[in-house]
């Protein structure tokens, strides 16, 4: 029987082996698209007159913007975990609160419980942004990492078209049991997983890590080198640190492998926010209505956007395989952000009455043009970095700190959208965030390296050295560097 089931796994090629893996952070994702997106239908039903719920405008904010709060204790937690516990099992850890938070949105007969229920959906949303992506970044190869990691993306647009579809047949209670589908499938697919070869490699468990190394990636040349390379960094490091003192570990947090990186994230978590990503999906429905002046058909317009968004990042998926990163990013990022400047442009001109209001397909266009470009790179490429940038022995802490920085951006984003829809309307909403997009794209002109098809051992080596190189037995001027960066 063993002899059997050891014949079947060797049938399975890498790549469905990556698939399935990824499958679990994907569905967990859609969790996540969910949440993000269900003040759309929330909102609107507990600001009504006869709802059983009340909350005005300012506890409406809270309700959509508490889960970029509880995202920041998850993410501090799961840096413990995915330390002390691996992969595999912290990202089964952080998905039951957010079981328990839907089950309590479902049960809420309270503003209370509903938003006890917000912030533990934000607690697993939060902390499963970046454990996603470390996981993504750790057991795929690169050739297939850069698609996996925009699919995320794609995931979570999905989320977000699950909840505008279900919200206009059921009420947001039904809803909220919908979302529990794709994590407990999530749940069951995740234990299946070996635990990851790099965090393995990081607990001296060298033999263990080679074997989930191979079950992932294959035997080929290309995975043997880059599992070595892996295995004789993480030595060198031990080594390193184990005669070095506490203060001395302490200041790799201020070394440029890990000062870039987070710097790069910095603004790469301004441009994710500021484009857009978490803000319409949350307030799609009540923009679309702004926009359009039409109640009526908002669902239809907001239904359409949602599946050119889901499709655009499909797309990027696919694009990231044949395009490098730096181009996908910076051509589809500026070209989105001329076309929002025209969206507003027209929306503020219609608004003071210089052009005519019975063009509302005009700027539903033009939405539709800067929601393709935008999730081609502003949007699926920020989270990307999150599993690639920052090195193995800061790849937690990196990872979770710059989820952090997303959470408050996504904290900062949510609470302040309502009001600006009100004060300055929809033209003057996204005239705030262009300033910031455009900010965002030109800083990171000049920091962001391009890690298309590289090797997290790579990426590594270029922020400590300025160069991509690999490391090999005969490679006896990068290890000279290598010393002298730990000395």
């Amino acid at each position: 029987m063993l002899g059997a089931a050891h014949l079947a796994n060797n049938m399975v090629s890498p790549a469905v082996k990556q698939t399935w893996v990824v499958m679990g952070v994907l569905l967990n994702m859609v969790g996540q698209g969910m949440v993000l997106s269900f003040p759309s239908i929330l909102l609107p039903a507990i600001q009504a007159p006869d709802s059983d719920i009340r909350a005005d405008l300012h506890v409406g904010s809270w309700v959509a913007s508490c889960v970029g709060i509880s995202g920041i204790p998850a993410l501090l937690i799961l840096s413990f975990l995915m330390d002390w516990c691996g992969r595999k099992k912290a990202q089964i850890i952080i998905m039951v609160p957010g079981i328990i938070g839907w089950t309590l949105i479902y049960l809420s007969s309270n503003i209370t419980t509903l938003i006890i229920g917000r912030v533990l959906c934000g607690f697993t949303g939060g902390a499963s942004l970046t454990i996603g992506a470390v996981i993504i970044g750790e057991y795929t190869s690169p050739k297939n990492r850069g698609m996996f990691l925009n699919l995320k993306t794609t995931a979570v647009c999905f989320g977000n078209m699950i909840v505008h579809i279900f919200g206009n047949f059921l009420v947001w209670k039904y809803v909220a049991l919908v979302a529990l589908v794709p994590h407990i499938i999530a749940v069951c697919i995740i234990l299946t997983w070996p635990e990851s070869p790099a965090w393995l490699v990081s607990k001296k468990r060298f033999k263990s890590s080679e074997k989930s190394f191979y079950w992932l990636r294959g035997t080929s040349s290309d995975s043997r080198r880059e599992i070595e390379a892996l295995t004789q960094a993480q030595k060198e490091k031990i080594t390193f640190e184990n005669s070095s003192s506490i203060s001395e570990k302490m200041t790799g947090f201020c070394k440029k492998d890990f000062l870039k990186p987070m710097l790069v994230m910095v603004f790469s978590g301004l441009l994710l926010e500021a484009s857009g990503r978490h803000i319409f999906p949350a307030y799609a429905i009540q923009i679309i209505r702004e926009v359009t002046g039409n109640t009526t058909d908002s669902f239809y317009y907001t239904l359409g956007i949602d599946l050119i968004i889901t499709v655009s990042a499909l797309f990027s998926s696919a694009l990231v395989r044949v395009l490098k990163r730096r181009t996908l990013l910076f051509s589809s990022g500026f070209a989105a952000l001329f076309i929002l400047a025209c969206v507003c442009i027209y929306l503020y001109l219609t608004a003071n009455g210089i052009m005519s209001k019975n063009r509302p397909w005009i700027p539903i266009l033009l939405f539709c043009g800067y929601f393709i470009l935008s999730n081609l790179g502003c949007t699926p490429i920020p989270l990307a970095f999150l599993g690639e940038l920052f090195p193995l022995a800061y790849r937690s802490v990196g990872s979770n700190l710059s989820g952090v920085l997303l959470s408050l951006y996504l904290m900062i984003g949510m609470q302040v959208t309502p009001f600006l829809l009100v004060g300055v309307k929809v033209y003057g909403t996204f005239a705030v965030f262009g300033s910031a997009t455009g900010l965002a794209l030109v800083v990171l002109c000049f920091i962001l390296p391009e890690t298309k098809d590289r090797t997290l051992q790579e990426i590594e080596d270029y922020f400590n050295f300025g160069e991509f190189k690999n490391v090999t037995d005969n490679d006896e001027e990068l290890k000279i560097k290598m010393i002298a960066h730990q000395k």
